[in-house]
C-alpha cells in the first residue's frame, strides 16, 4: 500500500510511474486483459500509477498449494506445482526473464517503484536473490527499508537487517519508513533520532494504523485517502530525489 499510495503523489505530479515486483506470493489475483495473471497487489499498484495491469508488473506469483510448493505462474502463465526446494533451484533460469521484464517497462517510464518481499536479512536465500537486495544490485537501485511497528521490536528488525547484511548490501540502505504506527508521534521520536544515528540513514516518515477496506467499487476513492495521508507524513521530496524523479 506504501508502493500504491507514492506511486499515485508522483502520477498527480505528472511523472510517469510504473510497479514492480519480480516474486510475490498471494493466492489473491487479477485477470489482466490478455487473460494472463497477476497478482492483486500490482494491479492495484498499477490502478495507482494510472496504469493498466502488466504481467511484466509482477514476472513471478507463487500461488501457496501447500506448506512446501506452489504453483508457479511466470510472466502470466503456469509453470506448474513446484516443490520449494525444485523452485530455489529453478530461480536462476528466471532471473535473464525478469530483468528483461523491467527493462522493457521502464523504458517509457520516468522512474519505476520496486517493492521486495519480505526480509532482505535472509542470508539462507541471499545467493539467489532476484526480489531484494539481489534485485537491487542487478538494477543498481537504492532501498527503503519498511519497518511494521505493529508487530513489535520494529527498531530491532531495522537495526539488525542492517547488521545482518555484507557491506554493499547495507550501502544500498539509504533510509527507512516505520509503518502502521498509533499513538503519539512525540513519544516516538527520541528512538528515531537514536536510530538514525546508529544506522546512518534517515526516517523518510512514520506512516499511521489505517483501515484500509478496499472493495472493487471503492478503489479509486482508497487510494486518493490513502495518498493524501502519505502526502503529510512522508518526505515525498527527499523520496523524489531519492529515486531520481
Amino acid at each position: 500500500m506504501i508502493t500504491a499510495g507514492v506511486g499515485r503523489l508522483l502520477y498527480r505530479k505528472g511523472f510517469r510511474v510504473c510497479p514492480f515486483k519480480s516474486q510475490n506470493m498471494s493466492s489473491h489475483c487479477v485477470i489482466t486483459s490478455e487473460g494472463n495473471e497477476i497478482s492483486h497487489s500490482q494491479a492495484l499498484q498499477a490502478k495507482a500509477c494510472g496504469l493498466a495491469p502488466d504481467v511484466r508488473m509482477n514476472p513471478i506469483l507463487l500461488k501457496p498449494v501447500s506448506n512446501q510448493g506452489s504453483e508457479v505462474i511466470f510472466l502470466g502463465k503456469s509453470l506448474g506445482r513446484i516443490h520449494a526446494r525444485q523452485y530455489y533451484q529453478m530461480r536462476e533460469t528466471l532471473r535473464e526473464g525478469v530483468l528483461e521484464a523491467y527493462q522493457s517497462l521502464s523504458e517509457d517510464m520516468d522512474c519505476m517503484l520496486i517493492e521486495g518481499a519480505g526480509s532482505p536479512a535472509e542470508i539462507n536465500l541471499r545467493k539467489r536473490d532476484l526480489v531484494n537486495m539481489g534485485l537491487a544490485h542487478a538494477l543498481d537501485a537504492p532501498v527503503i527499508l519498511i519497518g511494521d511497528i505493529d508487530r513489535g521490536g520494529v527498531f530491532a528488525s531495522l537495526y539488525g537487517t542492517q547488521l545482518l547484511l555484507d557491506k554493499p548490501d547495507a550501502e544500498r540502505i539509504k533510509g527507512f519508513i516505520i509503518n502502521k504506527f498509533r499513538g503519539d508521534k512525540s513519544l516516538l521520536m527520541p528512538a528515531i533520532t537514536e536510530i538514525e544515528e546508529r544506522m546512518g540513514i534517515a526516517c523518510f516518515g512514520i506512516v499511521p494504523y489505517e483501515e484500509l477496506l478496499i472493495r472493487d467499487a471503492e478503489e479509486e476513492d482508497v487510494i486518493e485517502r490513502w495518498a493524501d495521508i502519505l502526502e503529510e507524513c512522508l518526505d515525498i521530496d527527499g523520496l523524489m530525489g531519492l529515486i531520481g524523479c
